[in-house]
């Protein structure tokens, strides 16, 4: 690190420097975690005993929370990367007075506890988000920072004197990540977003301990890491002994002095410290000390041997007391916050409206307004929502993996670019269109962690078939409810000449099995605008009765058309809200039908031209559309058998996919036309004679099925 003297403000007040109480606070984590562990016969216990002296640092010192409010807008974040460390953060979260007791503690990696193996969103109180899967973390934290640098452009106005911090936008996001992360592609993809977006407000440190589970870090990585994120264009101090407080200190005041570039703090750990048989060994990562390792330890460190999980009577105190000081700075922001929002109305009024999740009244009407009837390619529609969108809710935000000349999805017009897009003295954090680039991984986990920090709604897209180097992502939107809208274009073999590497096939069945994840595959433009009214409704919590089903607390993603289609002509029955039913009738024989044609997404029109020609041979079908089969699922039987009924009609479905999540609705001996292979390179007129999806070969198949 450099000699060059640092200022030594803290953003918070600061706690003891008493070396012999911090000696027992860091050993009382150490051994919380090591005993934690020890009862569950499973978990982690080298990162914690490492880290125990700069976590405490970080949360005692420097990071800015409300134990009693951890929700508080204007805190500061901490995202724990290598979730396995967990026992870290719970033991923190312990000593500081959030509501998790030494009971939930004893609990840990047990069914029902909030102490589970791996932090989870919205199960433990002050958790940011859901880590575990490694890169996850940091990559989330990206989006957090990122957030937090465009609300501070977007609704943060002017400063108060002497209070700049009491404002929105104005806190960090800090985290700790280790060796695994760092490996993970997606951390690469992450780290370098963040460096071409100056995302001066975040600060990570980088658990340098030289040890994975399999061995050393020398088996497998090599790599300079500070000379990486140097490339990068990140700030990197390197580098900070484990256990000096002072130095870490410095190291962190040197990232927030370091506004255009994130921070990277290397941070040389000892795995397992204190454990004298398993410290500095990869056998201290995984797994519980035993009883004879942890006896050792605790004698090593002077910690009684007797009992377990024990919170010395002073370390309880002095948590007890900066938990109240960590209130009581926030009751006194408070002040300076009510203070801003008096000077800076406007600004309040829009962060209010964005918080709050406000929609306009008239939404749903605004969205499918002149889209009845209208012809056009899905992916178009959705361009043409997004740009009312643009107006109607201020406060959504997202981009595309490279991909917004295709409409996946469009630059918005309008509303400025996030980043060095935006060009030459334009503020870069004014914007909402953000160019993702080709990091596809990154770009869902950045969109989650927008998602969660509360202030911007986001979304992120690119063409469906990428949608499989996204799949940790989305499943971590389910896993969280975060409310993330991912929208995919180009969903079927019908994007035609780029072939086979680029037309889905199995991907819309297998993101329809991920519990929690709403999958729309519109029709037409109708379809498409109430799609993302659901979402945008689900997200404010406005939607009630049938149509506020648990799907609308989650994600939401949208599976759009590269090729036009035509607008579904409906009866005269039909509302705009029927689409959240997951399916309903387009057309009806006037007797009852002697098969249903259920379709979805650019196969429902070809179901009603393969009905017309049915009807022509004698053969009477109704036409359901099902935009959602996660919707449909969640209605009553009668109401599902009123649209696909139970009694005997047969049901034939069709997908230009492996279909495979509709074969439940045609049952076994049922008839699924789908694609049982890849594609091909070619027109997609060409496509869909090659492989049966005009109405004459769907209308044969359908007769000699029935």
């Amino acid at each position: 690190m450099s000699a060059q003297a640092i200022p030594s403000s803290s953003p918070t007040s600061v706690g003891t420097d008493d070396p012999v109480l911090l000696e027992r606070i860091e050993n009382t984590i150490r051994f919380l975690a090591v005993d934690a562990v020890e009862r569950a016969g499973i978990g982690h216990v080298g990162a914690p005993m490492a880290l125990a002296a700069a976590a405490f640092e970080l949360w005692d010192n420097h990071l800015r929370f409300d134990p009693q409010d951890p929700s508080w807008p204007l805190r500061d974040r901490f995202v724990l990367s290598n979730g396995h460390a967990s026992m870290l953060q719970y033991s923190l979260l312990h000593l500081f007075g959030f509501d998790l007791g030494l009971e939930d503690i004893a609990q840990f990696r047990q069914l029902g506890s909030r102490t589970p193996g791996h932090p989870e969103y919205a199960d433990t109180a002050g958790v940011e988000l859901t880590t575990g899967p490694l890169g996850q973390g940091i990559a989330h934290a990206v989006g957090m920072a990122l957030a937090g640098r465009m609300t501070a452009s977007q609704f943060g106005g002017d400063a108060v004197e002497g209070a700049d911090r009491d404002r929105p936008g104005q806190h960090f996001v800090y985290g700790i990540v280790g060796d695994g992360c760092l490996m993970e592609g997606v951390s690469s993809e992450a780290a370098s977003f963040a460096g071409s977006h100056s995302l001066g407000n975040l600060i990570f440190i980088y658990d340098d301990n030289s040890i994975t589970i399999d061995g050393g870090t020398e088996i497998t990585f090599s790599e300079s890491v500070p000379k990486r994120f140097e490339a990068y264009g990140w700030h990197v101090v390197d580098s900070v002994e484990g256990q000096d407080r002072a130095g870490f200190a410095k190291a962190l005041e040197a990232g927030r002095q370091e506004t255009h570039r994130p921070t990277l703090i290397i941070l040389k750990t000892l795995i397992g410290r204190g454990a004298p048989n398993f410290e500095g060994r990869n056998k201290a990562h995984g797994g519980p000390l035993g009883a004879d390792e942890t006896k050792l330890a605790k004698q090593g460190l002077g910690w009684p041997t007797e009992g377990d999980l024990i919170v010395p009577d002073e370390v309880r105190e002095y948590g007890a007391a900066r938990a109240a000081a960590k209130h009581a700075e926030r009751v006194a922001s408070d002040v300076q916050f009510e203070a801003w929002r008096a000077a800076n109305a406007d600004s309040a009024a829009r962060w209010d409206t964005a918080r709050t999740r406000s929609m306009p009244a008239d939404l749903v009407a605004k969205l499918v307004e002149g889209l009845d009837g209208t012809k056009n390619a899905t992916r178009k529609h959705s361009a043409t929502v997004l740009e009312r969108l643009a107006e109607l809710v201020p406060y959504m935000a997202g981009g595309s993996a490279d991909l917004a000349g295709s409409a996946a999805p469009p630059i918005i017009k309008d509303v400025g670019i996030v980043g060095p897009g935006a060009g030459a003295g334009v503020d870069p954090f004014a914007g909402r269109n953000i160019h993702f680039g080709v990091r596809e991984h990154a770009m869902g986990a950045i969109a989650n962690g927008i998602a969660l920090d509360g202030t911007f709604l986001a979304y992120c897209g690119t063409f469906l078939i990428f949608s499989d180097y996204m799949r940790p992502s989305i499943r971590l939107a389910a896993l969280q409810k975060a409310k993330t809208l991912f929208i995919f274009t180009h969903d079927s073999i019908f994007l035609g000449e780029d072939g086979p590497t680029h037309q889905p096939i199995e991907q819309i069945d297998s993101l329809r099995v991920i519990p929690g994840l709403t999958v729309f595959r519109p029709a037409d433009g109708v379809e498409t605008a109430m799609a993302y009214a659901y979402y945008l409704l689900g997200a404010a919590g406005s939607l009630s009765g049938a149509e506020g089903s648990s799907q609308s607390a989650g994600p939401v993603l949208l599976s759009l058309t590269r090729q036009g289609l035509p607008g579904l002509e409906r009866p005269a029955s039909f509302e705009w809200t029927d689409v959240w039913k997951g399916a309903y009738i387009v057309s009806d024989p006037a007797e009852k039908a002697g098969v249903v044609l259920l379709a979805t997404g650019s196969e429902v029109s070809l179901a009603v031209e393969a009905a017309a020609a049915l009807a022509h041979d004698g053969l009477q079908a109704r036409v359901v559309s099902m935009p959602s089969v996660e919707l449909f699922l969640e209605q009553s039987d009668a109401d599902q058998d009123a649209i696909v009924p139970d009694d005997g009609t047969p049901i034939v479905a069709i997908e230009a996919g492996r279909g495979e999540t509709l074969r439940r609705f045609v049952g076994r001996r049922g008839l699924v036309i789908g694609m049982e292979s890849f594609g091909a390179s070619a027109p997609y007129e060409a496509l869909a004679e090659h492989f049966g999806f005009t109405a004459s070969q769907v209308a044969k198949r359908v007769k000699a099925h029935v």
